[in-house]
């Protein structure tokens, strides 16, 4: 094994770790509160736990990108500035995004079809405005970081929301059928 795959595998062991510490840290919490709560395991953290396990997520996140990045001093000393507006749109992206879970979970069972349809209409719309300021950022990234850099940058972005995805998958109910009207 050559020095650069040698590199690469620590890398990828090192963005592992952390990934599972993530996993972790937001399974942890979604569990500590259906148990704490006494409901059922579709509810989320309370408010307070939520923006713990928030920081945490997003310190995580910058953890493994900066470790990830390997960047070197010039480039850091351009990039982290670009990174923390960055993570502060996505941010408030992703905080829209929690509100419309929030609101799901609280309303699912009695879900009306509007209901159902406005929040897939703003889940839509904000998932736009994530790819819009991801694809704005693009560009300011490939300014000041090589082309492959940039593309690990969303690569790794793309696996941790994978996993967040993922979990929040598990967690979120499915819309259910209305049985027919009998007849």
């Amino acid at each position: 094994m050559c020095a650069t795959e040698r590199k690469g595998s620590q890398m990828m062991f090192t963005m592992r770790r952390l990934l599972i510490g993530v996993i972790g840290v937001v399974l942890v919490a979604l569990a500590s509160s259906a148990v704490h709560a006494q409901e059922p395991a579709t509810s989320l953290p309370k408010h307070e736990d939520m923006s713990v396990l928030l920081d945490t997520i997003r310190s995580n996140r910058r953890a493994l990108t900066e470790v990830n990045l390997q960047l070197t001093p010039e480039q850091a000393a351009q990039f982290w500035p670009l990174y923390d507006r960055y993570q502060q749109e996505i941010n408030a992206v992703g905080d829209r995004m929690l509100a419309l879970i929030q609101d799901y979970i609280a309303n699912y069972r009695t879900l009306s079809d509007e209901k159902a349809l406005q929040l897939s209409r703003d889940y839509l719309a904000a998932e736009t405005d994530r790819l819009a300021v991801r694809s704005k950022y693009f560009d300011e990234f490939a300014k000041i970081l090589p082309g492959r850099t940039v593309a690990r940058f969303f690569q790794i972005e793309n696996k941790i929301d994978a996993v967040l995805r993922y979990d929040l998958a598990a967690t979120i109910p499915v819309v259910e059928e209305r049985a027919a009207p009998a007849k």
